[in-house]
């Protein structure tokens, strides 16, 4: 028999974080977040999207034991702006055993009925800075530290509990050419893009200097996919939070901006040295040798990690890309990096997909989004 357990205390709170560990302890595909952050953004008090949402967390047993987790987040943003009554579901993890998960969407069933909920969607987070999409296509490669490892039963589970398709995402392995084999037709064109229209770049030395610049990188992210189905405004207060979670981790070179002749930011990219390895050593705890496992993989690292890429949408089918590739090129090559992976983009994405038409690629993973209606 299966009993669905709501969170409520800190041990249970705990237990929640951790049962992936044991889920997942002997599969070296899986890479481990740190425990503390995942901790985190289920913190009213560290995190700003409660501020306009709200989440429960569920785990399952079987003998007392538990073999199952799911968490269910409504985001009233989404709901209010753009009229889609769904509850989110995520962080789900469960052994092979099809009644575990169905006890476990049933939970999210259950949120969606009380609060007026029409459909359910997962798994994903609160937000697209979040993680999104179950992995269903390269179980053979390790995730990265901004997306999750399933095992391939849970698609299985999934799709028998009737839950259908909703997004698509897919994800790029990238060879990064020598300097001397780079492609002279990218630079060229990339001259081209800057001399007609008055663009420039500029370059970071510290993260001290790329911090005036944040919220308008941000603005430019809603601008870019706003049009995606996925997509739910970024609020200023959750971009307090993501500048204080994430740009410590960005060494300044990883960071390309665009400007135009007034120096107005039109596009920029994000990309970081890949934090797979040191996240595996870290295993979940900062302390007390996980600064030195990601000081060691921003200094000394051939894999790199593309993060996030906003344009200015007046700018988005002039070739601004094409500059921000050309600078993150030649930065890559003079670091040695010479493979990267991108974040998931959606499927339909094809203005982002279309940058690396230019180099040798391979798209090794999928994920997806799952939909159920809900009968009230």
């Amino acid at each position: 028999m299966i009993e669905i357990v709501e969170v409520t205390s800190r041990q249970q709170y705990r237990t929640f974080f951790q049962f992936p560990f044991e889920l997942y302890r002997n599969c070296p595909q899986w890479v481990p977040p740190i425990t503390k952050e995942e901790m985190d953004i289920f913190d009213p008090q560290k995190n700003a999207v409660f501020e306009h949402a709200m989440a429960r967390l569920f785990l399952a047993k079987k003998k007392g034991k538990v073999v199952g987790r799911i968490a269910a987040m409504i985001n009233w943003v989404e709901i209010e702006q753009l009229k889609k009554t769904k509850v989110r579901f995520g962080w789900y993890d469960t052994i092979d055993d099809l009644e575990v998960s169905q006890k476990l969407i049933e939970a999210v069933e259950s949120v969606a009925i009380a609060e007026g909920m029409t459909y359910i969607e997962g798994p994903m987070g609160f937000s697209n800075m979040d993680k999104a999409g179950l992995l269903v296509h390269g179980y053979e490669h390790m995730n990265t530290m901004i997306t999750w490892y399933h095992y391939p039963y849970q698609k299985v589970h999934l799709e028998r509990l009737g839950l259908e398709k909703q997004s698509e995402w897919i994800e790029f392995k990238i060879d990064i050419y020598d300097a001397k084999d780079a492609p002279e037709k990218v630079a060229r064109f990339a001259g081209v893009i800057k001399e007609r229209y008055k663009l420039k770049t500029l370059e970071f030395k510290t993260t001290k200097e790329v911090e005036p610049h944040v919220d308008k990188m941000f603005e430019l992210l809603n601008q870019t996919y706003n049009k995606l189905q996925s997509f739910v405004p970024i609020q200023q207060h959750q971009i307090e939070v993501y500048k204080k979670k994430y740009i410590p981790y960005v060494h300044p070179d990883f960071i390309k901006c665009v400007v135009d002749e007034n120096n107005e930011m039109v596009g920029f990219a994000i990309t970081m040295p890949s934090f797979t390895k040191a996240l595996k050593c870290i295993n979940g705890k900062m302390f007390p040798f996980g600064l030195y496992h990601l000081w060691r993989a921003l200094r000394k690292n051939n894999r790199a990690s593309f993060y996030l890429i906003g344009i200015q949408e007046s700018y988005q089918s002039k070739g601004v890309t094409a500059i921000i590739f050309q600078d993150i090129q030649e930065m890559f090559n003079k670091r040695g990096i010479t493979e990267v992976e991108t974040n998931p983009e959606l499927e339909e994405n094809k203005a982002i997909q279309a940058m690396w038409k230019n180099y040798k690629h391979e798209l090794h993973k999928r994920r997806r989004t799952y939909r159920k209606n809900i009968s009230l």
